[in-house]
């Protein structure tokens, strides 16, 4: 299995760029990273293909006995998806989940605050968008990444993973318009399982990368000029 797995996120990242650049032909493409591990994967694949970086924020909600397992998500834009099979399987299930949106909205909007601050909102509309996240298990974090998106008027949304459950691929091929996964094992167990290194990203990790995408996108960053 070593030889299946991924060094890190960067590393997914440039492998992830190359699988797009061979399909890639949408003009004003820009790339959309998952807070927070999808950001490192994101990153490098906007600096290989030069194309601008931002971030969606989208929050997953967990079940109250196993935080990892969504029994939903929420997203930037209000877009709000439930899993109904994880949900059945919590007690008072409307409940809690009422209970963790109303808890992960107030998150959302933190980190909204902390990734973009008071700049200009999210500008989608009309362009061809690349999805990024570092893997995806239910798949209920990324659909609700994908709505939002439809809400914003994207013109197509691509969404880009290194490795996926074949159920959560499945579900997510439904509500995008492509998807790029690079392995999509029968037996897929965590995200985490296909890294060689998979620690958690920083709050200041995703800050970091994020503004050294927005100083490489300004006018005259790139040496573009005679």
């Amino acid at each position: 299995m070593r030889g299946n797995r991924f060094t890190d996120r960067s590393d997914a990242g440039r492998q992830l760029a190359a699988a797009l650049a061979r399909q890639l032909e949408a003009s004003g493409a820009m790339v959309l990273g998952l807070p927070r591990g999808g950001i490192p994967v994101a990153a490098e694949i906007a600096r290989t293909l030069r194309l601008p970086l931002d971030v969606l924020c989208v929050r997953k909600l967990g079940v109250p006995f196993q935080r990892e397992l969504a029994m939903g998500a929420v997203a930037s834009g209000g877009a709000v998806v439930r899993n109904e099979d994880v949900l059945a399987m919590v007690p008072a299930g409307e409940a809690e989940f009422e209970r963790v949106l109303a808890e992960e909205r107030a998150e959302l909007a933190r980190r909204e605050r902390r990734y973009r601050g008071a700049g200009t909102p999210l500008q989608v509309a009309g362009r061809a968008v690349i999805l990024v996240d570092d893997g995806l298990a239910t798949g209920a974090t990324m659909e609700a990444g994908v709505r939002a998106l439809r809400l914003l008027h994207a013109r197509e949304i691509i969404v880009a993973v290194p490795v996926g459950s074949p159920e959560a691929c499945k579900r997510i091929e439904a509500v995008a318009d492509r998807v790029v996964c690079l392995r999509s094992p029968e037996w897929f167990g965590a995200v985490g399982a296909w890294y060689e290194r998979f620690d958690q990203t920083s709050d200041e990790e995703v800050t970091e990368l994020l503004e050294e995408a927005r100083e490489r996108d300004r006018p005259g960053a790139r040496g573009d000029a005679c």
